[in-house]
């Protein structure tokens, strides 16, 4: 047989039909949904006569529009309750699982999905959501869908889609203390453009992606999207086994054995032949921050915003101009020392409690500047507690953080949670596109470390200064 790429076995062992060159129909293992349009689709549904075609096989959570204030019991306005209420009862009457706010098992769905079990090697999973491509890490084919998408597999458990071209993407050496799979993705991005990956398939693999746990990998594949590519993947190994082995939804017995030896197989061969390779050194990357309205606009901390004399292109030096204007800053400035307002600690990439445990080592014993305003915002109601347990909630707050309950939060402001116009915020989410995070918003992607760092200092610092 032909050696086949990580991407390729998967995707041919779900080819319900050839369609057309290029274009198949997918089975479809796992549906995840949100509260943010989930409802809506199966109601939509539902009024042409259909029905979910596999209910067992669609897993649904609140956290777009859910509050996350302490005590909430669903949205900040009357339209977020609507929304979470019509979720609620459109799962209920087709018997969809719903992870709801009342639940342990709540949280953002790009972090339950792992963290349960219902997110496994090898399988294809969809979400009406472009940072689907985080389950990726566990060695399956994740990407986003549209509105009429989430219908066609609510209705046939079937996807018809393009099959993209693959690329491989190494990343050599070993990182230094300090930098994180945040700092690697971001220095991807920054190296290939936000639309160097569009079209592709990526593989993560080197051998710095394989010392990485299972948090920083999910962290990593977050932010395939951001360069353009539907779907990032890392090859299932130890580290992934020893991860997945117990959690709720992860099979046993019989079951869990028989998985074990499909997942072993699914690794690329030796002699698969991608499309296009990339490779990053690790050895020689610094923490990284964005400094325009891009995730390709970043660089190190230590470094200065790039000159407009820099610039590839007309396009370029126009997008790099009215980034700079938005943004406030000055070309050639140096990045570090710049005065921020806010810090979030949060979202789908940086969540989890690895990330909280990160973040929280910096600031132990130290205290967020007194004109900051810091919020950390676990991704599930399972981190929120393990980190309770552990004390650091205890910790943040000591600090002046808020700690908050679990949602998307400040990642995209549908909840009510919003930066204040003009208000510059070192962000551990994944998009700092021009009002992101709120009207005139300003925002800076980093890892939690560089955030909790920013925090104390008040400005844009090396957190390895701490």
């Amino acid at each position: 047989m032909t050696a086949q790429t990580l991407f390729e076995k998967v995707w041919s062992q779900h080819v319900v039909q050839k369609l057309a060159p290029e274009v198949d129909l997918l089975f479809i293992d796992r549906h995840l949904m949100h509260d943010l349009g989930g409802g809506d689709a199966i109601f939509q549904i539902r009024q042409q006569g259909l029905k979910v075609r596999h209910p067992g096989l669609t897993f649904a959570t609140v956290d777009h529009v859910v509050s996350t204030e302490h005590g909430r019991t669903g949205g900040m306005a009357p339209w977020a309750d609507d929304t979470i209420a019509k979720l609620r009862q459109q799962t209920h009457e087709t018997g969809i699982h719903l992870f709801d706010v009342s639940q342990t098992s709540q949280g953002i769905i790009h972090v339950i999905g792992p963290e349960l079990g219902v997110s496994l090697p090898g399988l294809t999973i969809v979400c009406g959501d472009s940072h689907t491509c985080t389950h990726g890490a566990l060695g399956a084919i994740a990407f986003g869908i549209g509105t009429t998408e989430v219908q066609h597999v609510l209705a046939t458990q079937t996807l018809q889609q393009k099959r993209p071209k693959t690329m491989r993407v190494e990343f050599l050496g070993h990182p230094a203390s300090g930098v994180t799979a945040k700092d690697m993705i971001l220095a991807l991005i920054g190296q290939i453009g936000a639309s160097g990956g569009t079209g592709y398939a990526l593989e993560y693999a080197g051998s710095a992606i394989e010392t990485l746990d299972m948090e920083a990998r999910l962290t990593l594949c977050n932010l395939s999207i951001e360069c353009g590519a539907k779907v990032g993947m890392i090859a299932p190994d130890q580290v992934t086994l020893d991860w997945i082995k117990g959690r709720p939804f992860a099979p046993t017995g019989q079951l869990w054995l028989a998985a074990l030896d499909y997942w072993k197989s699914l690794p690329s061969d030796q002699d698969a032949v991608f499309d296009k390779q990339v490779s990053i050194d690790c050895s020689t990357l610094s923490p990284q921050i964005t400094w325009g309205t891009s995730p390709d606009q970043v660089i190190s901390v230590t470094a200065r915003v790039p000159s407009l004399d820099e610039a590839q292109n007309t396009m370029q030096r126009q997008a790099w101009t009215d980034a700079l204007n938005y943004m406030g800053l000055q070309a050639g400035q140096s990045i570090s020392g710049t005065p921020i307002q806010r810090v979030f600690i949060g979202s789908c990439t940086n969540s989890r409690l690895n990330d909280l445990r990160r973040a929280a080592a910096v600031i132990r014993g130290r205290k967020v500047a007194a004109h900051v305003t810091a919020w950390v915002v676990p991704g599930s109601m399972r981190v929120k507690q393990d980190a309770e347990n552990e004390g650091l909630d205890v910790l943040f707050k000591a600090a002046g953080f808020e700690w908050r309950e679990p949602g998307c939060s400040l990642c995209v402001g549908a909840n009510g949670d919003l930066v204040s116009p003009g208000d510059r915020c070192v962000s551990t989410s994944n998009r700092n596109f021009t009002g992101r995070q709120g009207p005139s918003a300003r925002t800076h992607l980093a890892s939690p470390e560089m955030a909790a760092a920013a925090a104390l200092a008040g400005a844009i610092v090396d957190h390895r200064d701490f």
